[in-house]
């Protein structure tokens, strides 16, 4: 039997998950506007354990969201899994978070197309198969009424950064779901379960979150 905790930061939910074998077995997770990250991570992970009846020592792996998303959530994420890897000699495992979102959906045809917000008419994006294989690379892309033009089939437009588009993209062929916002660790546990697995891990030391775009501090004036 593998354990793995699964941590998901990249967005505005903190979620935290314990995963026997690609399942699911205990979840803390939150979502605030201002970002709590910092302040329940490390909480959840002591709660998962107490409610688990299980020890840090007994993880075989901890899986951490990669990105895109949020630059200080992301460090927070990583900066956890990394310094638990360490303390433990268990691999690390990295995961895709728009491919966290797309498995919060099941359909039976059409494109799924998760999108992190990135401020004002930009989102992090990239399009999955009905399988959740990837057809289309991670991109941060600014979003018109032109977009998406060439295709006819159904576009499922799912995540925080897609409902700000349902006046714009106004054709029949999107669909929305405004009760998917977010990505989380439940719907990491196969992904990771699965590399875990085949062995793909990475370098606990030089690994890095996939950010996407450089991060921009902005003051107020």
């Amino acid at each position: 039997m593998a354990i793995l905790l699964n941590i998901e930061t990249a967005t505005k939910n903190c979620s935290v998950g314990l995963a026997k074998d690609g399942e699911t077995v205990a979840l803390r997770e939150i979502a605030t506007q201002n970002f709590s990250h910092a302040e329940k991570l490390h909480v959840f992970i002591e709660e998962l354990f107490l409610e688990s009846n299980l020890k840090l020592q007994d993880l075989d792996a901890i899986a951490v969201s990669q990105g895109p998303g949020s630059y200080t959530g992301l460090r927070i994420g990583v900066s956890a899994a990394k310094g638990l890897c360490y303390a433990l000699s268990v691999p690390l495992i990295s995961v895709d978070t728009l491919e966290v979102i797309a498995r919060k959906i099941t359909v039976e045809n059409g494109i799924i197309v998760p999108m992190i917000d990135a401020r004002r008419m930009e989102v992090f994006s990239a399009f999955f198969d009905t399988n959740f294989n990837k057809i289309r690379e991670t991109q941060a892309e600014i979003i018109d009424a032109t977009s998406y033009g060439e295709f006819s089939e159904t576009l499922h437009l799912i995540g925080d950064g897609a409902m700000k588009f349902k006046a714009v993209l106004t054709d029949a062929k999107f669909k929305y779901y405004p009760e998917i916002e977010f990505p989380s660790a439940i719907e990491m546990a196969k992904i990771s379960y699965h590399k875990y697995q085949n062995n793909q891990f990475e370098d606990v030391a030089y690994f890095e979150p996939f950010y996407l775009k450089d991060f921009v501090m902005l003051t107020k004036k």
